[in-house]
């Protein structure tokens, strides 16, 4: 026969009313009924009841929470919070629910099914009109050079500005070194870019890098140095590589800053029959210098100090001339891939995307 806990509380009220102290009850209960007598705890607690009048041996109704607080109420509750406020804390979702982290954890992580993740940096946020945008234009590009496979392909030449500083610190990764179990983890100082740094332009083809030109006695890229001193050098430069056409069929391809889109700029391209291809706006991911020609160089200048500019430029050119005639050419075909992907995404950047949102 099995007791319940209402008959322990009887033969506990029993020794209660005979004198005996909670200890010798206790005590009682474990000679009879071993290990299926009530602990020491109840016993003191019951005794204690007791002496405060209580003449009851049922529980008393809980006015607390019920007993789990995992409800479909609640688990609408918790949803209803985190699509008002995506960055909402478990402490705040208990005050305002009034339910404990145990739940709480059991909602947010099997019935909603939700994970943090940190936000995806963007060049821009961009709207549906400029995805539109971004979607025309690689339907265009890819059309127009058959996604790449065209001979016209050798026909474009691309280009942009950038700083280059004369001290560039290394990134975490790259400052990443072997350890043995019984060393310590190694430590290194935060370094700052130098404050001397000069802008260049670096244009280049499917063949290879055509030239770099320093923006020389001025901080500011305007549309004046870009057809003075820029593009004409550039030009030239081409017309060098290709002799007998020259710039016959050139297709100069730049982003949309200020410079690059004036009408100074537009008339002096028409003037020597130059074809400028479009760019669309906030599209830094689909521009071959943003996304390849300088990310690769200054990663191999990071961590040097130069001791002057000239010094910084040489070790710029001479890494552009260590890359190989294939390399420059598999540059325009992750081009057109990239344009794929971008019609793929409906024109959002694409980026990281496939470690941030699975297609």
């Amino acid at each position: 026969m099995e007791l319940t806990r209402r008959d322990f509380r009887v033969m506990i009220y029993y020794d209660f009313k005979k004198g005996l102290k909670p200890q010798e009850c206790f005590e009682l209960l474990v000679s009879t009924f071993g290990e299926s007598a009530c602990s020491r705890a109840t016993v003191f607690n019951w005794f204690a009841e007791f002496k405060r009048g209580r003449e009851t041996f049922e529980d008393e109704a809980k006015t607390g929470r019920p007993p789990t607080a995992v409800t479909q109420e609640n688990v609408q509750a918790v949803e209803k919070n985190v699509r008002a406020n995506r960055r909402i804390t478990y402490a705040e979702l208990e005050r305002e629910l009034g339910i404990g982290s145990a739940a709480l954890q059991t909602i947010i992580h099997y019935h909603l099914a939700l994970h943090k993740r940190c936000s995806r940096w963007v060049p821009h946020k961009l709207t549906d009109l400029q995805k539109d945008r971004r979607v025309d234009w690689c339907k265009f590009m890819i059309d127009k050079f058959d996604a790449g496979e065209k001979k016209n392909v050798y026909d474009i030449l691309t280009g942009d500005e950038t700083w280059l500083y004369n001290y560039d610190p290394e990134t975490k990764r790259q400052s990443t070194v072997w350890c043995f179990e019984d060393e310590p983890t190694p430590t290194k100082c935060r370094r700052t870019r130098s404050t001397q740094k000069q802008m260049i332009a670096s244009f280049f083809c499917k063949t290879g890098h055509i030239a770099t030109i320093v923006l020389e006695d001025q901080r500011t890229v305007n549309s004046e140095w870009y057809v003075t001193v820029c593009a004409p050098r550039v030009l030239s430069a081409w017309c060098d590589k290709r002799p007998k056409s020259g710039t016959q069929h050139l297709l100069w391809h730049h982003d949309n800053a200020a410079p690059h889109t004036s009408a100074r700029t537009l008339d002096y391209f028409s003037s020597k029959n130059v074809t400028i291809l479009p760019h669309p706006p906030y599209s830094p991911d689909l521009a071959p210098c943003d996304f390849y020609l300088f990310p690769k160089i200054k990663e191999k200048l990071k961590g040097r100090r130069f001791e002057n500019k000239e010094d910084a430029l040489a070790a710029y050119n001479y890494e552009i001339s260590e890359v190989s005639k294939e390399e420059w050419s598999s540059v325009f075909s992750k081009w057109f891939r990239r344009m794929e992907k971008c019609i793929r995404v409906h024109g959002d950047y694409f980026e990281k995307i496939d470690s941030c949102n699975k297609e």
